[in-house]
């Protein structure tokens, strides 16, 4: 065991600095409009609904293109792979400073979601090629820690580039951050591509008998591959929808909290930008704990149906308890913070689920179906919570339809996963 471990923080050395770096800068190409959006929408004239709307539409053409690029990183590999998408989408993160109608909004983040498709599924069946399922959770917390940072870094940065390049060569702040934060991504995709290797038996830092090891835990991991299964036997798999449908609570409620968190903020009383981009950071450093924690704890428990479950359900009640407690930013703020916690939590503990019960040979579209589907949740949510703002002008029925989400996300963990996708395998 001692000597599989030595082997193991070896490949994570080697690899999770630049997937952790590619995670960051998407999360934060995803997340920066909602900071953006502060002055975006009163310096075009944009409602909520626009906006929420706008912030959602990424989702739908990810959708439409997580499979075709999952399917295609097991043909070309995870270099090339992350070369295409890394670079397209950095240009048109970058582009999106240069949009000025709701039409032009929506294609912008149209496009960063059909060029973005496939790097995160992608990540999660690349790292199924090096780690078995034992260690998954934990290494998958390590990768995705990046959620939890790049809010960290994110709202700061993200305020300060506003306030700070705010009528630079005669553009809004706003538009800055799209290019300063989208433009790094097409030099780290360029990285990834010289300094990744597709697979162990490629890795010229292993040894032989490391290669070796790795080879016979991932081996023994993995049920034998039915060479019969089909995308159309995928969709007849009622624990695929099962595992979409978690998928889709966990991305409902994380890109409702990631989107609407620094307008929330400002509801309860908070209207200086800079301010907001700093109070919006805690959420996500008590979220990173949580990443942190909830894997590890996971991992080390051999546990994961309580884990996410459990943590959706926790994340869901303290999420319908700010519209019940009296407004109060320190009472609100702490209140998010917990629910941060488990929320990212759950979500990050969440992915060890699908890749254990995924048979080695359709891994790489089922993750991406199952990815393909739930990610809808990321639409859903922030416009849900756009268009009841705009109605009713709180959050409050936002809040409960998606917490309703997580409830039931946490319940179908809980009472309807299979073993399968719980189970362990050696470390």
């Amino acid at each position: 065991m001692h000597g599989s471990d030595e082997v193991y923080r070896k490949i994570t050395r080697r690899l999770m600095p630049l997937l952790f770096l590619g995670y960051l800068f998407a999360f934060l190409d995803r997340i920066n409009v909602g900071y953006a959006q502060l002055q975006m929408k009163s310096d075009l004239g944009f409602s909520d609904a626009t906006y929420g709307l706008g912030a959602g539409i990424f989702f739908l053409s990810y959708l439409l293109f997580e499979i075709p690029s999952n399917v295609l990183l097991q043909r070309i590999g995870a270099r090339l792979t992350l070369l295409r998408i890394m670079v397209l989408w950095g240009l048109t993160s970058a582009g999106t400073m240069f949009v000025s109608t709701p039409t032009q909004f929506y294609i912008a983040r149209f496009l960063l979601g059909l060029f973005e498709a496939g790097f995160f599924p992608g990540i999660i069946l690349y790292l199924t090629y090096w780690y078995p399922s034992a260690r998954r959770a934990a290494v998958t917390g390590q990768f995705m820690f990046a959620v939890p940072v790049a809010g960290i870094v994110g709202g700061p940065l993200s305020a300060w580039i506003m306030s700070s390049f705010d009528n630079v060569a005669g553009l809004a702040g706003w538009r800055w951050i799209f290019l300063v934060e989208g433009l790094p991504t097409v030099a780290l995709g360029i990285a990834c591509f010289f300094l990744l290797r597709d697979k162990p038996a490629d890795a010229a830092w292993l040894t032989p008998s490391e290669k070796a090891l790795v080879q016979r835990n991932l081996s023994a991991d993995v049920s034998a591959p039915d060479e019969g299964v089909s995308l159309f036997r995928l969709l007849k798999d009622a624990q695929i929808w099962v595992l979409a449908f978690i998928y889709f609570a966990c991305a409902c409620a994380s890109y409702s909290f990631t989107f609407w968190l620094p307008e929330m903020i400002r509801a309860i009383g908070m209207e200086d930008v800079i301010r907001i981009g700093w109070w919006s950071a805690l959420p996500y450093a008590v979220g990173g704990a949580g990443v942190l924690l909830i894997t590890r704890s996971s991992d080390r428990r051999r546990e994961r149906r309580w884990h996410v479950g459990g943590s959706l359900i926790l994340a869901a009640m303290l999420l319908a308890a700010t519209t019940i407690l009296p407004r109060s930013l320190v009472v609100d703020l702490a209140i998010l913070c917990v629910c941060a916690f488990f929320l990212l939590g759950a979500v990050i503990a969440y992915w060890s689920l699908p890749p254990t019960y995924l048979d080695a040979k359709v891994a790489p579209a089922g993750i991406a179906l199952i990815s393909s589907i739930g990610v809808t949740g990321g639409f859903v949510g922030p416009t849900i919570f756009g268009f009841t703002k705009e109605a009713t002008g709180d959050f409050a029925a936002g809040i409960y339809v998606v917490a309703a989400i997580m409830i039931a996300g946490g319940l179908a963990t809980l009472i309807i996963l299979a073993k399968k996708a719980t189970r362990v395998g050696a470390a």
